[in-house]
């Protein structure tokens, strides 16, 4: 952003309409949390209807995620050059009608490419959304306005979760499909009508009539208005192709490389978590029930983990947050199944690891797009989350693999772990490059 600009959102008090903006982000990630989750709710219900094998199942599984991959790399990057608005908007009515259609799947083919497609939508959805809620908060509360978007996430995967063991009981599992495209689609009106432009993006790109556009968004952060268009970093024109490129020029290649290896590693370990616990759980001696309620425990911690990562960056260092959390986590990780032969000491861990493998997330998305100035940081964080996902899908599949070579749950976490050591010399090595904190850098743009 100009700095004149950026320097006084900074600074200034939020006010209604930016907690508003951060609202309307809150409410996409929701949606996204239910939509991406939705195939693990209906997943036994869908195998049993089909009589499908433990691999076909794997694949509807893979689907969303392998979408929302090549959403995040493909799609994503648009919003650079026509803004976060418009490729929101898109992308929302792909997943919901993707949604919707998947109700309808007539076989398991089918039911896989509609979840890809709804994938490409989710993952196009998710960097403009984190990206557009850190824009609009001040310096003090846009790692809290950032990390709650995955706050939201978790949120609405636990939601998705109790609706749908109250819907497959009674309507069957396409029913799940239905709710969830109907409800995605509702909310095109609210976005269409109250989700703004990134200031951001209209100072760097000017497209047309932006000086009204800016003017008219400056008086309802209640900033005066400006006389001239501020001098723009870049200019709409730019290929894509270009944008992407610069990722990779002198001054940050280095910066982007130490991401992407930072998610790829932390979503390694966390679809790991998230994937396998329930059954490990039982594996290590506990009830296919108490593994179950280890599942949603997690999903709880999350809503907690997520927030708290806001919440203290709004204090200290998101970058040394962020080294914590991952660290702590591989504590948590390594000695867990070691712990099992309480339950209630067990559920407690699964709780406090759920708050720190998904506070892990939530601060890789907050710490991102400080890197990166408002021309690029949709690519950048969109290619990450791509990057990220390839771990996602990698994960389940390594993981199996060892299974099947018999390796103990406790060697399974034991491993997974050192996921998340390595993407902490990750964030460390990228915290030691620059000489200020992350969370700042985008106010000096």
């Amino acid at each position: 952003m100009n700095q004149s600009i950026g320097q006084q959102m900074d600074e200034k008090t939020m006010v209604r309409f930016q907690w508003g903006v951060i609202s309307l982000c809150f409410l996409i990630n929701m949606l996204d949390g239910f939509d991406v989750l939705v195939m693990a709710f209906t997943a036994a219900s869908v195998s049993a209807d089909w009589g499908l094998s433990g691999i076909q199942l794997g694949y509807l599984l893979s689907a969303g995620l392998i979408g929302m991959a090549l959403g995040s790399l493909l799609i994503a990057p648009w919003a650079d050059r026509f803004g976060r608005r418009p490729l929101i908007l898109c992308c929302v009515t792909v997943a919901g009608l993707g949604m919707l259609a998947s109700s309808q799947a007539g076989s398991p083919q089918v039911l896989a490419g509609l979840r890809l497609v709804t994938g490409l939508g989710i993952g196009g959805i998710l960097a403009s959304s984190y990206v557009i809620a850190g824009e609009y908060a001040n310096k003090r509360w846009r790692g809290l306005a950032i990390s709650l978007q995955a706050t939201a996430y978790a949120l609405g995967a636990t939601i998705g979760g109790l609706i749908a063991a109250q819907l497959i009981p009674a309507l069957g599992w396409r029913s799940v499909f239905l709710y969830g495209g109907t409800a995605t689609l509702a909310a095109l009106p609210i976005l269409f009508i109250w989700l703004p432009e990134s200031l951001a993006f209209l100072i760097a790109r000017q497209p047309h009539d932006a000086l009204a556009r800016i003017n008219h968004l400056l008086l309802r952060v209640r900033l005066a208005p400006v006389s001239e268009l501020p001098l723009a970093s870049d200019k709409s024109g730019t290929p894509l192709n270009v944008t992407f490129s610069r990722l990779f020029s002198p001054g940050l290649l280095r910066s982007t490389l130490l991401i992407w290896t930072a998610f790829f590693l932390v979503m390694f370990g966390f679809y790991f978590v998230m994937s396998w616990t329930p059954r490990l759980l039982v594996s290590a001696g506990l009830s296919n029930q108490q593994g179950i309620t280890g599942g949603v425990l997690l999903n709880v911690g999350g809503i907690f983990g997520t927030a708290l990562v806001g919440l203290l960056a709004a204090r200290f260092r998101l970058s040394r947050i962020l080294l914590v959390y991952m660290l702590t986590n591989a504590v948590l990780l390594a000695l867990f199944v070691k712990l099992t032969a309480n339950l209630n000491l067990t559920l407690l861990l699964v709780l406090v690891i759920g708050v720190f493998v998904n506070g892990c997330v939530a601060g890789l998305y907050a710490l991102t797009p400080a890197v990166y100035d408002a021309t690029q940081r949709v690519t950048g964080l969109g290619c990450a989350i791509g990057i990220g996902r390839a771990g996602a899908i990698l994960s389940p599949l390594v993981a199996g693999r060892l299974i099947d070579a018999h390796w103990q749950p406790a060697d399974l976490y034991l491993l997974f772990s050192f996921s998340f050591v390595l993407a902490a010399l990750a964030i460390g090595l990228l915290r030691l490059q620059r000489g200020q904190p992350l969370q700042t850098a985008v106010a000096t743009e």
